[in-house]
């Protein structure tokens, strides 16, 4: 077998799976179980992440005379915006360090959900590789299955009694070893992009495989929207887009600042997409990963919003009040000094009358 960089993480993810699996006796439990450990052990990243952003939100006053500072010269910009970051805790890589660690964490969850007899089952890679030899020379599967991508070898198993008993015969398989892969009705096996290919012809038999995707599908961008609405200044932020575009003296900061919304809403895009792309082409257990995984994305988000940006929006409301009061005040207490001014003068010019 070829090197595998993350094989280590991917047999810890094959054991606690494997545990979750013995407990609970269901293989769809098992990878909802895995998924919310999974998540819940990367919320204090998306919580360092939020808080990041919000100290990024407190400097964007000091950024903006930084930028008035330096004009156009980028380089020393740069330079003192990292600076003032780094001296105020903010920046960083905690806002792209979230969505690298789910990408790789597709890798591991890959493979125990395409290779169940090596990861659950606790099959030895010989014996596997003996079954799916086996199979192939009955041509019984396809060349395309592998020790480490074996759900053809499983469905083979699983319906056709002949090649199950001389596969137990030749020690290669126990009876015991054979596990329970559905949930809910589903055999989390089946890869819905077979289903559109045209193997199965009911509707009652391909549709309940397409929910799963259409509702990945759904969660993501809900989710997206949510990540918009939640976020501090975002009313205050589309209205100094607004003005920006209005104002010529704004016309380059706006087109940066359009260059760097494209860039985000591209990297926005592409997880949803590789997350839609996957439930499609792997086993269904993969998009009750995704499924779960978005829920817990979601409840993250509220969470990170009421420990933190709900506080953070109304202390910053509190402080603007405040300034508004003193602006207000502070014309008022001129115009009481003119007033008293203006009469003392009255009063003078009364007496050099008399």
């Amino acid at each position: 077998m070829a090197f595998d960089p993350l094989a280590p993480l991917s047999d810890l993810f094959g054991w606690l799976t494997r545990i979750l699996y013995g407990f609970f006796g269901n293989y769809g439990v098992a990878i909802i179980m895995l998924t919310i450990i999974i998540r819940g052990l990367l919320i204090p990243l998306n919580v360092k992440s939020q808080k990041s952003m919000l100290k990024m939100q407190a400097l964007s006053g000091k950024q903006a005379e930084l930028q008035r500072k330096y004009g156009d010269d980028k380089e020393k910009y740069q330079e003192a915006l990292m600076e003032m970051q780094k001296e105020n805790g903010a920046g960083g890589l905690s806002g792209c360090l979230l969505p690298v660690i789910q990408i790789i964490f597709i890798w591991p969850i890959w493979r125990i959900v395409s290779g169940p007899l090596i990861y659950l089952s606790q099959i030895s890679i010989e014996n596997m590789e003996s079954m799916i030899a086996l199979a192939q020379k009955k041509e019984l599967i396809a060349n395309t299955v592998s020790a480490t991508n074996h759900i053809g070898l499983i469905q083979v198993l699983n319906n056709n009694a002949p090649f199950m008993k001389e596969c137990i015969d030749k020690g290669f398989i126990a009876m015991g070893q054979m596990i329970d892969l559905n949930f809910l009705g589903l055999d989390l096996t089946i890869t819905p992009w077979n289903i559109l290919s045209g193997n199965f012809t009911s509707p009652l038999m391909w549709l309940p495989y397409m929910i799963l995707p259409i509702l990945v599908l759904i969660l993501n961008f809900g989710s997206m929207q949510l990540t918009k609405i939640l976020k501090p200044g975002y009313k205050e932020e589309q209205e100094a887009k607004k003005r920006a575009k209005l104002n010529p003296a704004r016309k380059d900061q706006a087109a940066v600042d359009s260059t760097t919304e494209q860039t985000m809403k591209m990297m926005n895009w592409m997880m949803p997409l590789l997350m839609v792309w996957t439930t499609f082409t792997l086993p269904s257990a993969m998009g009750l990963y995704w499924f779960v995984g978005g829920l817990m994305g979601i409840i993250s988000q509220l969470i990170v919003y009421v420990l933190f940006s709900r506080p953070y929006e109304k202390k910053k409301a509190e402080l603007e009040a405040k300034k508004d009061a003193v602006f207000k005040k502070k014309p008022a207490l001129e115009a009481a000094g003119a007033g008293e001014e203006v009469s003392g003068k009255g009063k003078k010019n009364g007496k050099k009358k008399k």
